[in-house]
């Protein structure tokens, strides 16, 4: 994904409460044709920013999978490179921001059983740092929101063979990362249910779409939202990511304007789904995510921090302890 930087820079904030430690719990990198996402720019996105980014958690994206070996092995190699990053870091050669402390792959738990060669083998590449899998879902028949990369079928959490796979993850202490659209939230209420004993983390608020046959009905898809994400937070095995709500799918179009939001703006636009969810969660089950760098393309980093903070700012400091550091830290056990 090619950034605006020079667009980004157009708006220019200072920085609040700059000491605040901050764990950023969704990120990617990358390096695409045309689009590079590496731990210089990474670096650049948070502890280059005036926030206090003290260290982050990398979130799959299909990135330097192994070019030979078994299909479903491939994915073993995103979880090496980014070990690799993550030492990169821990050197201290490149500030004192840990990037990467924490890692989540992909395996295909369609496989059933059969996932358990993946996840060793994920475990083995980052033995300290593999925390989760994160098997995305999204799915809708509008021809213009776009599946997610795994490519999903409809239903995929209900499918006998993905459950088998699901169910794998207890055995090695393995945490779920969901990213789906909003109208399959209750999908993932009962996949919690029938697992209590798994971690999930909800990701992007569940993606509330606004493109496509979605457009123009933000106040109704709203409206049945809250009452999915309170039903999914009764799963006392669920917390909740909240950011990711800046991309182009979200249809805010940001992208499109002349001049990037300010923190300001992003509050007015997006607050509602924030002060929402932590407040059916609670901030112990919640954590602000940049979900970098693909919110990227809506606004810059010091701006979107500078938002959170503006959200969280009726919280006291126990509270914004939870959800700028210590939910991340505790569900995806960063030492």
């Amino acid at each position: 994904m090619a950034t605006n930087d020079e667009w980004l820079k157009k708006v220019r904030e200072e920085i609040i409460e700059p000491d605040l430690p901050i764990i950023d719990p969704h990120h990617h990198l990358w390096d695409f044709p045309g689009s590079r996402y590496m731990l210089d720019e990474l670096n650049a996105d948070t502890q280059n920013t005036g926030h206090n980014i003290v260290a982050t958690v990398f979130v799959e994206c299909t990135a330097m999978y192994r070019a030979e070996g078994p299909e479903h092995l491939k994915p073993v190699g995103e979880t090496e490179f980014v070990n690799g990053i993550a030492a990169q870091s821990a050197s201290g050669l490149y500030g004192k921001m840990r990037a990467c402390a924490g890692i989540v792959g992909f395996a295909d738990l369609a496989l059933g059983a059969a996932v358990d060669e993946v996840l060793e083998a994920h475990i083995a590449a980052a033995p300290q740092r593999f925390r989760g899998i994160r098997h995305a879902s999204a799915f809708d028949d509008s021809p213009e929101v776009r599946p997610s990369h795994t490519n999903p079928p409809p239903g995929l959490f209900g499918m006998p063979k993905f459950r088998e796979g699901f169910a794998r993850l207890a055995k090695y202490g393995l945490s779920f990362d969901a990213w789906l659209y909003h109208h399959q939230i209750p999908e993932l209420t009962e996949l919690a249910r029938a697992f209590p004993e798994t971690p999930i983390i909800l990701d992007h608020f569940g993606g509330p779409l606004g493109i496509g046959k979605h457009a123009g009905r933000r106040s109704e898809i709203f409206a049945q939202w809250m009452t999915d994400i309170v039903e999914l937070s009764e799963c006392p095995n669920v917390v909740a990511k909240i950011g990711g709500i800046n991309m182009a799918v979200n249809g805010f179009d940001w992208h499109k304007r002349d001049i990037p939001p300010t923190s300001d703006e992003l509050v007015a636009a997006t607050q509602d789904y924030y002060l929402h969810t932590i407040d059916a969660f609670g901030p112990d089950r919640c954590m602000f995510e940049s979900n970098f760098p693909v919110d990227k393309l809506s606004c810059s980093a010091p701006v979107l921090w500078n938002a959170f903070k503006k959200i969280a700012a009726g919280f006291d400091a126990g509270e914004k302890a939870a959800l700028f550091h210590d939910t991340a830290k505790r569900v995806y056990r960063l030492g």
